[in-house]
């Protein structure tokens, strides 16, 4: 089993949630998150700075400034894997810098609480 960890920006969490419920994928985390890539600059901001824009280039200032993202963790047989890393990124690629970052692990084991189900069957 593994677990799928995405983090997304915050306009496209209502289509990854409908990706995944149409991928078959019904039980899921989400996480308010805040963070940045390795770029300091977005480049839409900046470009608006050049062109003069006051508000641009007062967010351009501050380059330790971290976006608000949602971090999305879902827990899966290994087969699923696949499922769950095309849903998310087909909804969430736009090819522009800032579209995310999935990230799988290995997931030793599972207990569901109420029954004492241990394993695979813990989570489907």
């Amino acid at each position: 089993m593994k677990e799928v960890i995405a983090v997304v920006r915050m306009n496209k969490m209502n289509q990854t949630k409908q990706a995944l419920t149409d991928a078959g994928i019904a039980a899921f985390f989400a996480h308010e998150a805040w963070g940045r890539g390795k770029g300091l600059v977005n480049a839409e901001v900046a470009a608006a700075a050049a062109a003069g824009n006051q508000e641009a280039a007062e967010i351009l200032g501050s380059k330790g400034k971290l976006f608000a993202k949602r971090m999305v963790t879902v827990v899966v047989p290994d087969e699923k894997v696949g499922t769950v890393v095309e849903a998310i990124s087909s909804v969430n690629k736009t090819g522009k810098p800032g579209d995310g970052k999935i990230f799988i692990l290995p997931l030793s084991d599972s207990v569901r609480v109420r029954t004492g189900e241990s394993g695979a069957c813990a989570i489907e």
